[in-house]
């Protein structure tokens, strides 16, 4: 893996797509999550939310793909970005601590969310100085 100091993840229940960057080139990784293909079935009048629990092994490997990051934007629908933040809080807090933004972002491609990432870190990165 080449080395760039900025990432984006964007973060749904079935994959994650990451990009580390700069300005003249991107590395794409795609870390998809193994409970992907099932789905969980609630019945009525049965306790629980009927939503799965967050998949812990498919955020390990996420968070083992931004190990060397210095600057994360983390982006996706509904709620796997929040779990991935509190995920990074609890188990990860070095790498929580790069966490520049986290930002809802529907189904975007691979080019919007890249161009995406460019103009927040470009803002960022003036009211943040970084050396890198």
């Amino acid at each position: 893996m080449s080395e760039h100091y900025h990432a984006i993840v964007w973060i749904d229940h079935r994959d994650a797509r990451i990009f580390h960057f700069n300005e003249a080139d991107a590395e794409r990784v795609v870390v998809h999550s193994h409970l992907s293909g099932r789905h969980l079935q609630h019945k009525a009048n049965t306790t629980g939310s009927g939503h799965r629990g967050v998949d812990r092994e498919f955020l390990e490997r996420v968070s083992a793909e931004l190990t060397h990051t210095g600057a994360i934007l983390i982006t996706g629908p509904a709620n796997a970005k929040l779990e991935l933040r509190n995920f990074l809080t609890e188990h990860h807090p070095d790498l929580a601590q790069r966490i520049s933004g986290v930002e809802p972002l529907d189904h975007p491609g691979d080019g919007e969310l890249l161009a995406l990432a460019r103009r927040f870190f470009k803002a960022d990165d003036r009211m943040h100085p970084q050396t890198h």
